[in-house]
């Protein structure tokens, strides 16, 4: 099954996540050192919010605020679109495109277990497209070699 999980699988579970009064300031020092557009905010084990470049963008550069006198709580995004990760990857990208994001966190009852991005969907795409041509051409010259 080409599902949501399977994507963590290949990529991992590791979320980078900040507490909702940590400053902005630090929550993007935490995504440069990741290299990453957004982290999660998480309240204890709770999931409250998600903090991404665009969040960062118009919210505090284009409103003249101070990342390092900021709270991400302030800025965050609060309402937060997730998918599960027995959801496919099409339901995944769907979802990613009506409610025009990039990043999803994966939530398995109550528990954030992952965070997938455009790109790693697309990635994913790519890899099961490539794995099925392969396929196909095997198939293809198997059946060439057998009616000869």
């Amino acid at each position: 099954m080409n599902s949501v999980r399977r994507v963590l699988g290949n990529k991992g579970f590791e979320v980078w996540s900040v507490d909702p009064s940590a400053s902005v300031y630090s929550a993007l020092r935490v995504m440069a050192e990741q290299d990453i557009g957004a982290v999660m905010v998480v309240d204890g084990e709770r999931l409250v919010g998600i903090f991404t470049e665009r969040d960062y963008a118009r919210k505090i550069v284009l409103q003249g605020k101070l990342s390092q006198d900021t709270p991400v709580r302030d800025v965050m995004t609060t309402s937060v679109i997730y998918v599960r990760p027995e959801q496919t990857v099409e339901e995944c990208m769907a979802v990613m495109s009506e409610h025009g994001v990039r990043h999803l966190p994966v939530v398995d009852g109550d528990r954030l277990v992952g965070l997938v991005s455009m790109r790693d969907v697309v990635r994913h795409i790519i890899s099961e497209q490539e794995f099925m041509i392969e396929q196909l051409v095997s198939y293809i010259t198997d059946r060439r070699i057998v009616a000869r």
